[in-house]
């Protein structure tokens, strides 16, 4: 079997595929990595599809199929700047777009045509991650802990890995005893939605716009009076709890739109910071990852709430923020390929370990 395997990620950001060539048998070893921004009518089509809307069933299939289209796109750079054939590649992980998850009501909808992907790259694709672990009894997320479980653990510090996607999750790695982790609460998803709205940009680089604004007190106890902080884990969430319709709710409509996006960076660095120091207080070492990672007014609040620690980014353990979630998906391809269990019942709450994934094979 080739050892070579691709991973592919679009996460709740919806900013875009991360695809990356990587060997996992080799800590794991990243031989490329590409970012392929989505084109704007697909991006939209997406978002529309997390809210309830007329003939779901035909513009979530076409929309599957316009996905996979753009995967096999990123496919195919990839592998040429990689100068690597697909018959070195052993297997897709494709982790699909999430537009739905209910773990609660038993389901979670990530969006992929397995099928067309795997005829259009000629390499058999592993998708749909999450059902088996929630077919289970777990949630069905976050998945990347037994990754980071791998690749990230020290045998005498204990580490929080934090990825601060569109919704921010936290893996507890102590040098011995269970690997614990869970979502925490939005990370990108309300500042990006904010920026859009007022500015039309796709993020708030830096977040050089939120340290123009000045924190709104009262705005950020509205917020954290989410009934999702108040959850202890195995816990999850998405764009179903996190999105501009509820933000929106708790605005009087005078702020500032400057104030508003401070106040949501300071939302995000407060829900990571609590959960580490609620959850994992005796945490020597934080490394960040995901695109938030890049966002220096945020790493600086988080520097300040979590005093005493040393604080990094993934990039100093050997693998670049934004590569780690696709990283994660070609490591858990071929966790399902050697039907080994990918999923880590502390962290989902699962009844058990469990081989995931469906395989389409080429």
């Amino acid at each position: 079997m080739p050892e070579l395997f691709i991973g592919l990620m679009s996460g709740t950001s919806m900013d875009g595929i991360d695809a990356v060539l990587a060997a996992p048998d080799s800590s794991p070893s990243l031989l490329h990595h590409i970012h392929q921004p989505f084109a704007p009518q697909l991006r939209d089509t997406l978002l529309a599809l997390n809210e309830p809307g007329t003939d779901e069933l035909h513009r979530a299939a076409t929309a599957a199929i316009s996905l996979s289209l753009a995967y096999a796109t990123a496919v195919r750079t990839l592998l040429a700047q990689a100068a690597t054939d697909a018959e070195s590649v052993a297997a897709i992980g494709c982790h699909g777009q999430t537009v739905r998850h209910n773990p609660r009501e038993g389901y979670t909808m990530q969006l992929v045509n397995g099928a067309l992907l795997a005829e259009l790259s000629g390499i058999s694709v592993v998708c749909d991650f999450r059902s088996r672990d929630i077919a289970a009894g777990g949630e069905g997320a976050p998945l990347v802990p037994a990754f980071h479980r791998a690749v990230f653990s020290h045998p005498e510090k204990e580490r929080a890995i934090v990825n601060i996607g569109g919704i921010a999750n936290i893996t507890h790695l102590p040098p011995a005893g269970p690997v614990t982790g869970f979502d925490c609460g939005p990370g990108n998803v309300l500042m990006d939605a904010w920026i859009f709205l007022n500015r039309r940009l796709p993020y708030d680089a830096g977040g050089s716009w939120a340290v123009q604004g000045r924190l709104l007190p009262e705005l950020l106890d509205r917020l954290l009076d989410h009934e999702f902080y108040g959850r202890t884990p195995p816990k999850s969430t998405g764009r179903e709890m996190f999105n501009l319709q509820a933000l929106r709710k708790l605005l009087a409509g005078h702020e500032s739109p400057a104030d508003v996006q401070a106040t949501l960076c300071e939302l995000t660095a407060t829900a990571i910071a609590r959960a580490i120091n609620t959850y994992c207080r005796r945490t020597e070492e934080v490394y960040f990852c995901g695109g938030g990672a890049r966002n220096s007014s945020l790493l600086q609040r988080l520097a300040e709430m979590l005093p005493g620690r040393q604080l990094g980014l993934t990039d100093d353990l050997g693998i670049t923020a934004e590569c780690v979630e696709a990283a994660a998906f070609a490591w858990l391809a071929q966790r399902t390929l050697a039907a080994e269990p990918g999923n880590l019942p502390e962290v989902t709450g699962a009844s058990g370990p469990r081989i995931l994934g469906a395989i389409y094979p080429a």
